[in-house]
């Protein structure tokens, strides 16, 4: 089946972004002070509402993962679109402190979405 090791390395993605996710949510929730200073000021909502955004991200990621590897299309369609998310989410961090950061993570989740797209295609189509 044409894209099965794509399809492998963005399972393995997502388990490792998913799990990432979970942690660094964790840590927003409870207002640790790893992400920012106390005085810190918000445009949209708070620190603790990002933190569930980013908890609740990473647990769909973990899931597609796992998915994927069991070869469900539940996976690709919840892998694409947590790609999707984390693209956009990418770009619109491109003017922070890291900017090549964030356009690394851009082209990675574009990769793995290219990935699971033609994941199952037959090579008779690809040539086409």
């Amino acid at each position: 089946m044409r894209g099965l090791g794509r399809a492998m390395f963005v399972a393995i993605l997502l388990l490792i972004a998913g799990t990432l996710n979970v942690i660094y949510g964790i840590a927003a929730i409870s207002e640790a002070h790893f992400f920012t200073d106390a005085g810190s000021h918000y445009v949209f909502s708070s620190l603790n509402t990002w933190g569930w955004v980013t908890l609740i991200l990473g647990v769909i990621e973990i899931a597609a993962g796992f998915s994927l590897f069991s070869g469900n299309v539940f996976g690709r369609v919840i892998g694409i679109t947590a790609a999707s998310l984390g693209a956009i989410g990418a770009l619109l961090s491109v003017g922070g402190a890291y900017p090549f950061w964030s356009l690394g993570i851009f082209a990675l989740c574009v990769i793995c979405i290219h990935g699971l797209v033609v994941y199952g295609e037959d090579d008779e189509v690809a040539k086409a």
